[in-house]
């Protein structure tokens, strides 16, 4: 079942210490500004949320997982501070599941563009299908990656970078990510990757969490700065979107 509001869905539930967060938006669950901002508090909350040991993101459907930011909201972007404003959704969204005290794991089922793949790569651990490639397009329009590239290096390397944002016409196969450390583990169908994501979110689940939570800020040890820099580079594109260069590239695509 995919939902069928213009503002998207975001649904929690809460089992066996473990918190489902949902999202889907019927233009292939991308985000406008709204669902990032539903979704950054949602992660801010259940970081506190004593009931709630790991996160599972997941979206809706058995296609694309996230098609990234909303394409009719940016075409609207008609100034510098909406432009900040609606590039700096990403980077809440991002910096609210760095700062997470909870594991948060990702179950990808389909093919993920530009800041999707920005939030499979804030993901602690993460499990897709082989159907679920990944295109960073944003140079394609006239902007660029900037504010999800801290979490894709960190996740992938700066080769791995400069190769998804330079080829931004190009997929890039589930093994390819893989292979660069975006996937723990690949699975040939949607069945056998749930039956997986279960068996390890409940033995994660069932682990010490001050363990988990010192873990946790292990991994993103050396990550504080992100929370002026991913504003910074959303200024950035916030600026870029309102070039001569991406209005035309934008009219092309809505034709």
């Amino acid at each position: 079942m995919t939902t069928s509001r213009e503002n998207g869905s975001l649904y929690t539930s809460i089992e066996n210490k473990i918190a489902t967060v949902e999202f889907g938006h019927p233009a292939s669950n991308s985000f406008p500004s709204e669902l990032l901002d539903r979704l950054e508090k949602e992660f801010r909350k259940l970081s506190d949320d004593e009931n709630v040991n790991v996160i599972l993101l997941k979206s809706e459907g058995e296609k694309a997982f996230c098609a990234g930011a909303s394409f009719n909201e940016l075409i609207e972007i008609d100034d510098l501070e909406s432009g900040r404003k609606f590039f700096s959704g990403f980077a809440n969204v991002i910096n609210a599941m760095r700062a997470c005290k909870k594991p948060v794991i990702g179950r990808i089922q389909g093919k993920t563009v530009g800041g999707g793949v920005g939030l499979v790569a804030a993901c602690d651990y993460a499990m897709a299908t082989d159907a679920a490639a990944i295109r960073l397009s944003e140079l394609s329009i006239g902007i660029g990656p900037f504010v999800i590239a801290p979490a894709v290096k960190r996740k992938m390397g700066v080769g791995a970078l400069a190769e998804l944002s330079l080829a931004a016409h190009e997929w890039k196969n589930a093994y390819w990510a893989k292979e660069k450390g975006l996937y723990a583990r690949v699975f040939e169908n949607i069945k056998d990757l749930d039956k997986e994501v279960e068996i390890f979110t409940s033995k994660l689940a069932s682990y010490n969490p001050s363990a988990l939570e010192e873990m946790k800020k292990s991994l993103w040890k050396g990550t504080e700065n992100w929370e002026h820099l991913l504003y910074e580079r959303a200024a950035i594109s916030g600026e870029l979107v309102l070039s001569e260069f991406t209005k035309q590239a934008l009219a092309k695509f809505k034709k």
